[in-house]
């Protein structure tokens, strides 16, 4: 086994799901560059490690140093100072900054920042503020190092020593020796892997309570993120038996007794079996179905609808109501909670802008909410009203653990005296609980969504389960209008959906399908499709119009790949355009970008689309976001990088709740475990003008075919039909 010192020169592969990361470092001892590989938590350009490990040969790389152990330490030489400095784990130092200090203060330089940062007043473009900032934030830095040389015995690394200190300040290293799967249920970012690593290797026996019950909840929390409200315990058990490499089931039961006795989790019999619930679940999902059934039974007398009414709306807003359309206002008046439902073309639309105007005829405040920013944009453009987020509406308020609560709830209800929803498909159980919560008693509620689309991304199949329950008035747009079936991507997306073949190619229309096999060829026709072939056909901007949908994430025409190789085509490197590299992704001025997980201080949410507009020395990304009524730039600090991702090519999950003028989608027998017919229909109704699908008929025709969609564990349904059988009011 081998040792050696070196900085870090640049990360050229960081897997988010294990850490597998591969990195180039300057060996301290001769300055050779050389690639390490090996499992790094957390890493930054410019930190300095002592590395050991053995060498390995890499067929197509050479040799490598495959790293076993490694621990940071904070750098003595001036190039190794400004590498530190310049990484961006300080804040309000970046490349330029870090340059002149190292200049100004030489191998004091970290002493200034520790022991006299007013020194740094010295420094032209420093001035009392930033001072500040970077003294304050080199102060953390210093505080955290305890607690950085604790968890470096166990291989975790700087990042993760942060995110601790700033949870439990000077008691740290109390809590981790006491319990350190603490760290998985109250840190935010902090997952039980990392703290079952740090654990074990601290001794913790492999069967022990804290452990177990922390392994358990882990696998709950995993079968979330796959729609899963609760997990058979069979198959609980199973999962943590894999997860924690642990034999004795009888051991994980007595974990999940504890954890019931504790109220972390709710056990429920049904038909035999044993379910079991994370509390936060169970709660919502009762809450969701009693608030249902209060919704429907308390709502405000029956409004009176005429066929006077129904002419003064077609009247107001230049429109024929179809049989279906005047159904659903007629369901709208006499009813407290009414579903809306209908694929592409059939005037859901049309019907949403009826609706506004019967409800305010009648002197009643009316509300327009939806799942994500575009769609809600989408919503205040179609119907001329304003239209927010779900969260704004709510009126969210970000907590420093990086949860949520909404200013609008039980205690402080909502003024509007009807709800109306777009895209309910995406609403997952969580923000369906708080939206109902905040609803006055007597509201009107109206879900208008498509059934057959992707459910949420969270957990739950909300809008499909209340139209299951069959105690809640359903509205089914089922007619293609005249206009509407002049779309050829309309008329296909129906035909799939009934598992038909589409039209392909048909001259003149909008849908078009190209026969490519390799999918190396694939992924060449969707670059010249974007690039070059689309814009000359149709005049297209490839940044603003065309957007890739790609069933998978990895692959060569998988998400990773495509965005990679997009980027390079739309926007490539150049003298005028900043970029800042973070891990294996290189951001760029121009870029486009979506944020990938919810952040409340900044209030940008899990599928955000934005461009970054200014990347600046400090490592700082400027990112403009767009909203009905509010465009917004939002800051984003070098470590905070992690919650954005290029958006060049989306998966199909993230592309839901958007609409874009042309999309492009590769579809391949190698993505065979994604292709589903909803997944399918979903990416379709993404296009508006055009659609293009690469690959083979013989992908297009297994995604018609499976129209078995993943199952997902919840009871709402179920639980919606108890609560209007008990039809009990208090």
């Amino acid at each position: 086994m081998v040792e050696m010192e070196g900085t870090v020169e640049r990360i050229s592969y960081h897997n988010e799901e294990n850490c597998f990361t591969v990195v180039r470092v300057s060996i301290k001892e001769n300055n050779d560059i050389v690639t390490a590989v090996g499992y790094f938590p957390s890493l930054e350009v410019g930190e300095v490690l002592k590395l050991r490990g053995n060498w390995v040969m890499h067929k197509d790389y050479g040799y490598q140093l495959k790293v076993e152990y490694y621990e940071t330490v904070m750098p003595a030489g001036i190039k190794d100072i400004e590498n530190y400095l310049a990484s961006g784990v300080i804040r309000g130092i970046g490349p330029v900054t870090a340059k002149k200090i190292v200049e100004k203060f030489g191998e004091r330089s970290l002493e200034v920042l520790g022991e006299s940062p007013d020194e740094l007043l010295e420094l032209e473009g420093i001035g009392e503020k930033r001072k500040e900032m970077i003294a304050e934030s080199f102060r953390e830095q210093q505080e955290t190092r305890a607690i950085m040389l604790f968890l470096q015995q166990y291989g975790i690394g700087p990042g993760v020593a942060v995110k601790v200190y700033k949870k439990y300040r000077e008691k740290s290293i109390e809590v981790l020796k006491e319990n350190p799967y603490r760290l998985a249920d109250e840190v935010y970012g902090i997952g039980f892997k990392t703290a079952d690593k740090i654990a074990l290797k601290m001794g913790m026996a492999e069967n022990s309570t804290e452990r177990l019950s922390s392994g358990l909840k882990y696998t709950l929390l995993n079968a979330a993120e796959d729609g899963h409200v609760f997990l058979p315990k069979q198959e609980l058990i199973h999962k943590a038996k894999d997860l924690l490499e642990i034999e004795d089931e009888s051991l994980l039961e007595q974990s999940l007794r504890a954890l019931a006795e504790k109220e972390d989790v709710v056990i429920e019999k049904t038909w035999g079996r044993e379910e079991i619930y994370l509390a936060g679940f169970y709660l919502s999902e009762k809450a969701v179905a009693r608030r249902l059934f209060l919704l429907a039974v308390m709502g405000d007398k029956p409004l009176k609808i005429s066929a006077e009414h129904i002419d003064r709306i077609e009247k107001k807003c230049s429109i024929k109501l179809a049989k279906r359309q005047r159904e659903a206002l007629e369901a709208a008046a006499s009813s407290g909670v009414l579903v809306i439902t209908g694929g592409p073309g059939t005037g859901k639309t049309t019907t949403v802008k009826s609706l506004i105007e019967f409800f305010q005829g009648q002197k009643l405040k009316v509300a327009l909410a939806a799942p994500t920013g575009r769609a809600a944009k989408r919503m205040a453009e179609a119907t001329g009203q304003e239209a927010k987020t779900i969260h704004r509406l709510l009126e969210y308020k970000a907590y420093e653990e990086g949860s949520m609560a909404f200013g609008k709830n039980q205690d402080e209800p909502l003024d509007e005296d009807v709800i109306i929803v777009d895209e309910t498909s995406m609403v997952d159980i969580i923000l369906m609980h708080h939206l109902l919560s905040a609803l006055k008693p007597g509201a009107r509620l109206i879900l208008v969504g498509d059934k057959d689309q992707l459910p949420s991304v969270g957990p739950g199949s909300v809008l499909r389960e209340v139209i299951a329950s069959g105690k809640v008035p359903v509205v089914v747009l089922d007619e293609i209008f005249r206009q509407a079936r002049e779309s050829m991507i309309v008329v296909n997306a129906h035909r799939i959906n009934q598992g038909f073949f589409p039209y392909l190619n048909v001259k003149g229309k909008d849908f078009f399908f190209e026969q490519v096999i390799p999918p190396e060829e694939i992924l060449n026709t969707v670059l010249a499709l974007v690039k070059t072939r689309l814009p000359g056909y149709a005049g297209l901007d490839p940044m603003e119009d065309i957007q890739v949908i790609t069933p998978m994430k990895k692959g060569i025409v998988g998400v990773m790949n495509l965005n990679e190789k997009l980027q390079q085509l739309l926007n490539p490197p150049d003298t005028g355009k900043k970029e800042w590299r973070f891990r294996s992704l290189t951001f760029r001025e121009g870029d486009r970008v979506m944020q990938i997980k919810n952040n409340y201080d900044k209030e940008v949410f899990n599928g955000d689309l934005g461009r970054i507009i200014k990347i600046d020395e400090e490592g700082r990304v400027l990112v403009a976001f767009t909203e009905p009524g509010q465009d917004r730039e939002v800051v984003y600090q070098a470590q905070d990088l992690e919650e954005l991702s290029l958006a060049y090519a989306l998966s199909v999950h993230k592309s839901q709740g958007n609409e874009f003028s042309a999309v492009v989608m590769p579809i391949t027998t190698q993505h065979y475990v994604m292709l589903q017919r909803n997944l399918l229909y979903t990416a379709i109704t993404r296009a508006k003008k055009l659609l293009v699908l690469v690959g083979t008929k013989q992908a297009l025709s297994i995604a018609i075919h499976n129209n078995r969609a993943l199952m997902r564990y919840s009871r709402l349904a179920d639980r919606v039909v108890e609560e209007f059988k008990g039809a009990r009011l208090v």
